[in-house]
């Protein structure tokens, strides 16, 4: 069998109609060509177009008649809506955007793929996330269009078969556009002195056993270099994001994978990083890709021997509460799988969730403290404070499973920067009192 069309790109963008809705899968699982050729348009009158983190600054979305709902801010999202672009972020976890997709029912939905072998399956290649069963509806539907792009710069990869094969058959697509474009890349920086001592401090609750999470940024890499350089670790991965790193610390031998739970083989639902993470993962059994329900489920993440989740933050106050997704009001990341991989690896008494973020940032020219008495106005909640296990920063590690309210307050106050200590102690006392205003005194 085969697609029931192939075409260019610009032959299959004039399939989208002026007035539309259109749904594409996040970051990598994007396809780059149809997105360009659809930017050519000037025609549209309202097409809506759903996606999250998109890799490029496609011009579609700065053409009139065109609006973005978007499930994660990234550089892109962010300059959109800075420059007044109709982009609108929904509130939802990773887990969430099947329903959501659901209830938008996209009449068109176009992904990027890889050839398997001629005339077999397309492999979906760096992403799986949350459209997998989706496509294959639009596909089986005949008042629907599934556009699948072929790009043989993308890896071949794999799904744990037979329920999730990480696949389109052929006749599943309406139509195939094969067009090679560049993959989308998130290079991974050297950690910073103070990301590097952030990483420290976290090892010591990782132990050599330890199923990991790892979160996108230059303090996960860090730690994970740590583990890659250590000696005797025998880890397991089971991990929303399949980062360069987790690919160091497959190199270094250390990746085992006997975790309880898909023995043998690391998990991931989506990959993001270097052209040599992407040359790595290219017909690599070692790594498999599953719908985000699966991968980000609590319940699942649960089972793995001694989870150990490690994301970052922009803020926490001394309850507990983590904002990671905005700032001052203004999207600036998204939800993902933070909560789902805090909760999860909080549900068994061996398991740890890690919370990593400098002590400080710099805020128009002056330096604040990221651990504040109450969250800033803006600032929402990411992560509630009944699941937050472990905070790491520069300072130390406050470890604040089994503390009461005012010993997690002291334990936060203790791995802040010293210069801010005394003011949070302040304005946790009038907090306390119900006098708090937000001065130090």
């Amino acid at each position: 069998m085969a697609p029931k069309e192939t075409l260019t790109a610009a032959e299959a963008s004039q399939r989208v109609r002026a007035r539309d809705v259109l749904a594409i899968p996040l970051g990598p699982g994007q396809p780059p060509a149809l997105l360009r050729a659809l930017g050519a348009r000037d025609d549209f009158e309202d097409l809506a177009v759903f996606g999250a983190l998109l890799g490029g600054a496609y011009p579609l979305f700065t053409r009139d008649g065109v609006r973005l709902l978007s499930g994660f801010f990234g550089p892109v999202e962010r300059a959109l809506a800075r420059a007044g672009r109709p982009v609108e972020f929904l509130p939802a976890d990773f887990r969430r955007f099947a329903p959501a997709l659901a209830k938008l029912r996209p009449r068109v939905m176009a992904t990027a793929v890889a050839a398997r072998d001629a005339g077999g399956p397309f492999s979906l290649s760096l992403h799986a996330g949350a459209s997998v069963a989706a496509l294959r509806e639009c596909g089986r539907d005949p008042d629907r269009l599934l556009i699948a792009e072929l790009n043989p710069k993308l890896p071949v990869t794999f799904g744990v078969p037979p329920e999730h094969p990480h696949a389109l058959l052929p006749e599943e697509v309406d139509v195939l556009v094969v067009a090679e474009s560049d993959v989308m890349e998130i290079p991974a920086a050297p950690p910073t002195a103070t990301q590097q001592r952030i990483a420290e401090h976290a090892r010591a609750f990782i132990p050599d056993t330890a199923t990991l999470q790892t979160g996108i940024g230059g303090i996960a890499n860090a730690i994970v270099a740590i583990l890659a350089q250590g000696a005797g670790g025998a880890y397991g991965i089971h991990t929303e994001m399949f980062t360069d790193g987790l690919m160091h610390l497959h190199q270094s031998g250390q990746v085992v994978n006997r975790k309880g739970l898909h023995d043998g083989i690391s998990i991931a639902t989506f990959a993001a990083g270097s052209r040599e993470l992407y040359e790595w993962l290219d017909g690599n059994e070692a790594v498999r890709f599953l719908p985000v329900h699966e991968v980000n489920d609590p319940s699942i993440i649960a089972r793995n021997r001694a989870m150990t989740a490690i994301n970052g933050a922009l803020q926490i106050d001394l309850y507990g509460q983590v904002a990671a997704d905005t700032i001052d009001g203004r999207q600036h990341s998204g939800i993902g799988g933070h909560e789902d991989f805090t909760a999860g690896a909080g549900l068994p008494a061996e398991a740890r969730s890690l919370i990593c973020l400098p002590a400080t940032a710099e805020v128009d020219g002056v330096r604040v403290s990221r651990i504040v008495a109450r969250l800033d106005p803006g600032m929402l909640v990411t992560t509630p404070r009944h699941q937050i296990d472990v905070v790491v920063t520069e300072f130390g590690s406050a470890d604040l499973a089994g503390l009461e309210v005012e010993a997690r307050a002291e334990a936060l106050i203790g791995i802040a920067h010293p210069d801010h200590r005394d003011a949070l102690r302040a304005q946790w006392r009038r907090l306390r009192e119900g006098r708090f205003a937000g001065d130090p005194g």
